[in-house]
C-alpha cells in the first residue's frame, strides 16, 4: 500500500506552498485518478513519488516502509505527458534495452504483450507509430524496469476519442497486475476504471467518488 501523510511542498522560490498536507493510501492493484486543473500541483505530486523531487514536510510510505528519493527511484515507473516527445531508440527494441543491456528477448516480448504490442516489428521506429503505440510504448518501457507503482501524467492528452476509450481498456487490463496512480485534467473514460478518485486544486487534495466525474 502506498500512503502519504501530511505531505507538503514549499520550494524557497514560491510564496506559497505547492502541495499541502496531501493524505493518500492507495492498495495494490488499484487505480487511483487525481484529477485537478493545469497548475494545481498534480504533475509535481507525481515527480515528487518518483524521487524527481523532495518534499518538504510529511512522510510517504510503500506498506510498512518509510521512502526517501533513493527509494522511490526504484519502487516508481513514472511515463511522462507526451512520453514519445523522450524516445531516444531508433527501434522499438533498442527503446526497450536502454539503460537494460542484459535484457532478454523473453522479457522483452511479456512487456510488449502486456501493452498489446506484441504483433509489431522490434526493428520498427517508435516514431512510426500511431499516438495510441507510442502511449503502449512508454508505459511497456516503465514495466520493463517491474516497478511496485506505476504512474501516469496526462495519459490521454493528444489522443482522440478512439485512442483514449483504447487507453482506458488498456490501464483497466494492467490494473489486474500493477498498482496505477494517474494525473489527468480531463477524466473522461478514466474514471469509469478508477478505484480511487481525488480532486486537487491548489495543492489541496480531497477524496471523491469516481462517478462524479463519468461522461455520458
Amino acid at each position: 500500500m502506498l500512503s502519504l501523510k501530511n505531505l507538503s511542498y514549499h520550494p524557497p522560490a514560491t510564496p506559497e506552498p505547492i502541495l499541502r498536507q496531501i493524505n493518500l493510501q492507495l492498495k495494490p492493484q488499484e487505480l487511483g485518478l487525481i484529477i485537478g486543473r493545469s497548475g494545481s500541483g498534480k504533475s509535481t505530486l507525481l515527480e515528487i513519488l518518483a524521487g524527481l523531487a523532495e518534499h518538504t514536510k510529511g512522510d510517504i510510505y510503500w506498506k510498512q516502509q518509510e521512502l526517501n528519493s533513493l527509494h522511490l527511484q526504484q519502487l516508481a515507473g513514472l511515463v511522462f505527458q507526451f512520453p514519445e516527445r523522450h524516445f531516444c531508440g531508433a527501434t522499438i527494441s533498442e527503446e526497450l534495452r536502454l539503460g537494460h543491456p542484459e535484457l532478454r528477448s523473453e522479457e522483452v516480448l511479456t512487456a510488449l504483450k502486456e501493452v498489446g504490442l506484441d504483433s509489431q516489428s522490434l526493428s520498427t521506429s517508435p516514431h512510426e507509430l500511431s499516438g495510441g503505440q507510442q502511449r503502449r510504448l512508454a508505459l511497456a518501457v516503465q514495466l520493463i524496469r517491474k516497478p511496485n507503482i506505476l504512474m501516469l501524467d496526462e495519459p490521454t492528452a493528444g489522443l482522440d476519442w478512439s485512442m483514449r476509450i483504447n487507453l482506458a481498456q488498456l490501464l483497466a487490463k494492467l490494473k489486474q497486475h500493477w498498482t496505477l496512480l494517474v494525473v489527468t485534467h480531463d477524466p473522461g473514460e478514466l474514471a469509469k476504471i478508477a478505484d480511487r478518485c481525488w480532486s486537487i486544486q491548489a495543492g489541496i487534495i480531497s477524496e471523491v467518488e469516481p462517478e462524479s466525474f463519468y461522461t455520458s
